[in-house]
């Protein structure tokens, strides 16, 4: 690896969080604690921290980023079981003074996209998050995971569009990069990439981790970092 390159093989000219890094590894590196889960709005925390909300579709591997993300084993439950998750779970992170506010919050939404869920669960999810994206001020980006062996679905679309109609900033983020062979990865990330050029509201940077091999992990904090530093 040469000297201007960093975990992933990224050049620092393709990383305008590079100087981030350090800082959001120190970071993730200190306490994170589960505040609460939320399977209505009326049980959600009050809005005085900046929040980070991960979506994806069932399996996607999004407990596992989280996992990874944090430095913790089981931070998120993972499970083989399509669509477990159903409420709003919020994740402390920060390592304030005692009675202070943490410096954010992740929030871990519910999987999408389970084909055997009953239609009220599925009607329950969609008015849970988008009155979540709707009306959460403190709300400064969404993250949307893509499974790299599938690429873009139409409910991720639809979960796109959803973001778009709210005025949430998103990255589009391809997990379990491992899983396939790189020229595979190319060509699913260049097709990821093209979708989200056409969504007012998707970032422009396209993330790759995956959570097994460590691989976009560092770029994947400095990018939640700053989220919740921009106005």
């Amino acid at each position: 690896m040469s000297g201007n390159e960093h975990e992933g093989g990224q050049p620092d000219g393709d990383r305008p969080e590079a100087d981030l890094t350090e800082p959001a590894r120190k970071l993730f590196a200190g306490p994170v604690t589960f505040l609460k889960s939320a399977p209505d709005l009326k049980f959600l925390p009050d809005p005085d921290v900046p929040e980070v909300a991960f979506a994806g579709r069932s399996n996607v591997g999004k407990s596992s980023l989280l996992n990874r993300l944090t430095n913790r084993n089981a931070l998120a439950r993972t499970s083989n079981t399509p669509g477990r998750t159903q409420e709003l779970n919020f994740f402390d992170v920060g390592a304030p003074e005692e009675g202070a506010l943490p410096v954010m919050r992740l929030v871990d939404m519910p999987g999408y996209g389970f084909a055997k869920a009953p239609k009220d669960v599925v009607r329950k999810w969609r008015h849970l998050v988008n009155d979540y994206l709707r009306g959460r001020v403190v709300l400064k980006r969404a993250l949307v995971l893509i499974d790299a062996r599938h690429g873009v679905k139409d409910v991720d679309r639809e979960v796109m569009t959803m973001l778009d109609k709210a005025a949430v900033t998103y990255h589009l983020v391809i997990t379990k990069a491992d899983k396939i062979k790189a020229s595979e990865l190319a060509a699913v990330s260049a097709a990821t990439e093209a979708e989200g050029r056409k969504h007012v509201a998707a970032h422009p940077k396209l993330l790759v981790t995956s959570s097994e091999k460590d691989f976009g992990i560092a770029e994947l904090r400095a990018a939640v970092l700053e989220a919740i530093q921009s106005n």
